[in-house]
């Protein structure tokens, strides 16, 4: 099987430096359009699929990224691994903005999304108990690493909802009771429609601030969010250049069965199954349906 990379780009990382034949393309769905066009191409002989989450020029906040179409878009352009690279505040000290962290969990705290593919007339149940590709979140770190990044390895990532930052009450709370290390508002249900869509996921977290928890640095500030963005998208691009050459074109079964989440996962009979919705579900799991 041959490797297709896709990075879905958060705020400040709208482009690929680098990428040849460079075509932005339109991919229709059923669960209607994607974020913007994709931006298909070849990068170190590994091909190459880039989808701005918040469309070029920022045009959908959190809540309303169409989170299904983008995973459904990536998986119809024949992707097999995903990177999302996104903007997050921090819950640890150590971890300081302009840091990287490979996430590996999440605390789903979003609630006005839709979370899963699959529904009434085909019901299906995939795990999450690990819900980042542990081959992948690798390579992630050691491509930050080698492309000169202080990159945290392991992380758990509270997903809100958003659009507007944490109280200071919140950010305590889930700092100090709940164990979660960095704050953000895109990676769920992204991560879910990847594993439901038989993807490797990763989540590379690009630290701007301490959310505002943080006793010496105040309350979250755009203007200097801004700022630390613009650093962080040049270091968040070199990091995506050396991806090809660590995942390479030939592409192995994913160690951890990311790629055959669904094997077992859906409990509607055949017979009992609603054709519409199984229609709408030709590429997230035409494998298995």
């Amino acid at each position: 099987m041959m490797t297709k990379i896709g990075v879905i780009g958060g705020s400040g990382l709208y482009e690929m430096p680098g990428l040849q034949q460079p075509e932005w393309v339109t991919v229709d769905t059923p669960w209607g359009p994607a974020s913007d066009q994709l931006l298909t191409g070849m990068l170190d002989g590994v091909p190459m699929v880039f989808l701005p989450r918040h469309g070029r020029g920022h045009v959908h906040s959190p809540s309303t990224v169409p989170y299904r179409a983008n995973i459904d878009a990536l998986k119809r352009l024949g992707v097999t691994d995903v990177i999302s690279v996104s903007a997050c505040g921090s819950f640890r000290e150590e971890m300081a903005p302009g840091d990287f962290v490979v996430v590996d969990q999440f605390i789903d705290r979003t609630v006005a999304r839709e979370t899963s593919f699959f529904g009434s007339g085909c019901v299906a149940h995939v795990s999450l108990a690990h819900p980042v590709c542990s081959r992948l979140a690798a390579a992630c770190f050691d491509a930050a690493q080698s492309a000169g990044v202080r990159v945290h390895r392991g992380g758990t990532y509270l997903a809100m909802e958003g659009p507007q930052f944490s109280t200071r009450a919140e950010s305590v709370m889930y700092r100090d009771a709940w164990g979660a290390d960095v704050i953000g508002m895109t990676n769920m249900p992204e991560a879910k429609l990847a594993r439901e869509a038989e993807l490797c996921y990763a989540s590379v977290a690009m630290i701007t601030d301490y959310d505002s928890w943080h006793p010496g640095h105040g309350s979250v500030d755009l203007a200097a969010i801004i700022r630390i963005l613009t650093g962080n998208a040049q270091k968040g691009q070199a990091l995506v250049a050396s991806l090809p050459a660590r995942l390479g074109i030939d592409r192995a079964p994913c160690p951890d069965g990311c790629d055959r989440a669904l094997q077992d996962a859906i409990l509607t009979i055949p017979q009992k199954r609603d054709a519409a919705l199984v229609a709408r579900l030709d590429a997230v799991a035409g494998r298995v349906l």
